[in-house]
């Protein structure tokens, strides 16, 4: 491995320490408790690091949840294509119950400290969500054609609410038990069944 990449290798894992370190630090504490300094102690880099990789530590929380959210649109338009319209739902129900049992620090910081984002980077985030949104939402009008946009779109926000309800009200201790109950539940909120 010759230098230059074994550097970039090295600065693309202390950046993703440092993404992880926020993650875990904005979780437990909020946004506005957490200091760079904090950030660089919890990510073990130097304080100068930081800076290295992210402007402010408003950039770093840009970056988390403009990131999910286009990881959550990516996967999901990925998940509603090429099988039955059930099916995909069912795809979309089981990846978002993965991403709350697997991200639950992400959808904290998102309910506690969308508030803190600039308002650019709070436009991109809603942005990608609602196209995340949509997704289901055209999904489930194919299933059932005679809902109207709407009634589809509170559907999906209500089976998003239960789902991103798992990092405050699930044990995780039993794992696949949660992830059963919730996709069942989701597909009762839409007053579907695991056979169509």
């Amino acid at each position: 491995m010759n230098e230059v990449t074994r550097r970039s290798r090295m600065k693309a894992e202390r950046r993703l320490q440092l993404v992880r370190a926020a993650s875990r630090l904005f979780a437990e504490r909020g946004f506005r408790a957490v200091s760079m300094e904090d950030l660089a102690a919890e990510a073990d880099v130097s304080g100068p690091a930081v800076y290295r990789h992210f402007a402010s530590k408003e950039a770093l929380l840009a970056d988390l949840l403009i990131a999910v959210s286009q990881q959550l649109l990516e996967q999901g338009t990925r998940r509603s294509k090429n099988v039955s319209s059930f099916e995909s739902l069912k795809l979309l129900i089981a990846f978002h119950t993965d991403f709350a049992l697997r991200d639950r620090d992400l959808i904290r910081i998102q309910d506690h400290d969308f508030s803190n984002l600039a308002p650019e980077d709070a436009r991109t985030v809603s942005r990608l969500q609602r196209a995340y949104l949509e997704v289901w939402v055209e999904v489930l009008r194919q299933i059932d054609p005679t809902l109207g946009e709407g009634v589809a779109r509170t559907k999906i926000q209500a089976v998003f609410g239960l789902i991103n309800s798992t990092p405050h009200s699930a044990s995780h201790r039993d794992t696949e038990t949660t992830r059963s109950i919730l996709e069942e539940m989701a597909l009762g909120a839409l007053g579907l069944t695991f056979a169509p």
